[in-house]
């Protein structure tokens, strides 16, 4: 019986050692940020479902036709909602980007190159949230706080980066996939069917979600759900 006691206090102690030096390594190696990072919080894929809150979050990052419909859809019903604006679209059309700021709506951050962040350095996630970040406020003077990965791509760096920015990052509950399939009544569904307290809803403005738009702003009315930005519908 004292023997093994003995060998199990042995390996007990070894398996101890291993994961010290485990430890040892990654911070060495600057990576026990990615691991346990305090800052490795939380990704919102959803609002608060207790109050009667959606979001329609519209990533920007390609032209500019069907941006105007959609203001004045927003306008006409009194809506306030959010876009995530892409870095270089910002640089592409600036007077469309300060219409959508002088329109009252939220700006959120879509990196600059839209690209996959899953696949970048924390470095480079850095690059990608920060020169959008420094662009945006020459424009608005003021500080986005919401960060959207562009494709939904992201690893723990991103979120490590973004959180050390002073950022929050939003997903979504539901996607029209408006982007790819150009059918007003699919968009629709997508965006209204069984559609609940706290929910997210992305979309971009291609011509059939302005289309759409309306009806989708119709049934959250019918169904006393208020349209409000991300950051007035997560639980931060």
């Amino acid at each position: 019986m004292k023997a093994f006691q003995f060998f199990r206090s042995v390996g007990v102690n070894f398996i101890i050692v291993l994961i010290l030096g485990f430890l040892c390594v990654l911070t060495v190696n600057n990576d026990v940020r990615s691991v346990f990072s305090p800052n490795i919080e939380k990704v919102f894929y959803k609002g608060d479902t207790s109050k009667n809150n959606v979001s329609l979050m519209v990533n920007v990052y390609w032209g500019n036709e069907y941006l105007p419909s959609m203001l004045g859809t927003l306008e006409k019903y009194g809506v306030k909602t959010t876009f995530f604006v892409g870095g270089t679209w910002v640089s592409k059309f600036p007077e469309d980007f300060m219409r959508i700021v002088s329109s009252g709506h939220e700006i959120g951050n879509h990196g600059f190159f839209h690209k996959d962040m899953d696949k970048l350095s924390y470095q480079d996630n850095q690059s990608e949230i920060l020169n959008t970040h420094k662009l945006v406020k020459e424009y608005t003077g003021a500080d986005m706080t919401l960060f959207a990965p562009p494709s939904g791509a992201f690893n723990d760096d991103t979120i490590a980066c973004a959180t050390n920015l002073g950022y929050q990052v939003i997903m979504w509950s539901r996607d029209t996939i408006d982007w790819r399939d150009q059918d007003t009544e699919l968009i629709y569904e997508r965006a209204t069917n069984k559609l609940s307290n706290g929910e997210l809803v992305l979309m971009h403005p291609t011509r059939c979600t302005a289309l759409a738009l309306p009806r989708i702003l119709d049934y959250c009315i019918e169904n006393n759900l208020n349209v409000v930005p991300v950051s007035s519908n997560i639980l931060i």
